[in-house]
Formats: structure tokens, C-alpha cells, sequence
């Protein structure tokens, strides 16, 4: 809840939360959203499945994850993370290069 709060605070909005790999799988091959940020361990499994739909499309994300960078595996070790706990500031900053990365 806390990074929803932060994300609207931002300006931003949050138009689907999932707990479940297959239900953010479906959410990812149809949305149309700006960025995703993921956590790396929904229910047991991983999200990497849904940051393979996104990067796909062409869809800015990133990871929030208590197990930071050495928690990335499958061919997603390069990509961003955000380190659980963060501040606003990093979220910011963090939305910002995922975004540059896609567009630039």
C-alpha cells in the first residue's frame, strides 16, 4: 500500500496491483501503462515471466525487491532495482531511468 500512496503522491496513477504471476501476466500482455514496477517474488514464484511481456512490448519496468540486484537471474541482471526499504526520492529517480532506458 505504501507504494501506491507513493506513486499517487507523484502524480501517478496505479491502475492494477496482482499477487499472482499468471493474473499480472495477463495484465501485462494487454495493458496499456507507462511503467510497471515488479516485485520480484509474487506468492512463491517470480516475476520474471511478466518482466519478459513487458520488456517485449516495449513497456518501461523495474524491481522492488528486498533481495536487490544479486536476486536477479534469467537473463534480467542488468535491469533496475530498487532496494526494499527506499525512499521517495529513489522511487522517483529509479521511475525516471526505467523510462529513459525504453525511450532513449
Amino acid at each position: 500500500m505504501l507504494l501506491e500512496d507513493l506513486l499517487s503522491e507523484m502524480g501517478h496513477q496505479v491502475i492494477g496491483t496482482f499477487a499472482q504471476v499468471d493474473e499480472a501476466m495477463q495484465f501485462a500482455g494487454k495493458a496499456d501503462v507507462d511503467f510497471a514496477i515488479l516485485d520480484i517474488n509474487l506468492a512463491g514464484a517470480t516475476s520474471f515471466p511478466v518482466a519478459e511481456i513487458l520488456r517485449r512490448r516495449g513497456i518501461p519496468f523495474l524491481f522492488a525487491t528486498g533481495y536487490g540486484s544479486p536476486g536477479l537471474t534469467g537473463g534480467f541482471e542488468n535491469e533496475l532495482t530498487l532496494q526494499k526499504p527506499y525512499e521517495p526520492r529513489e522511487l522517483k529517480r529509479a521511475i525516471a531511468e526505467a523510462s529513459a532506458r525504453v525511450s532513449g
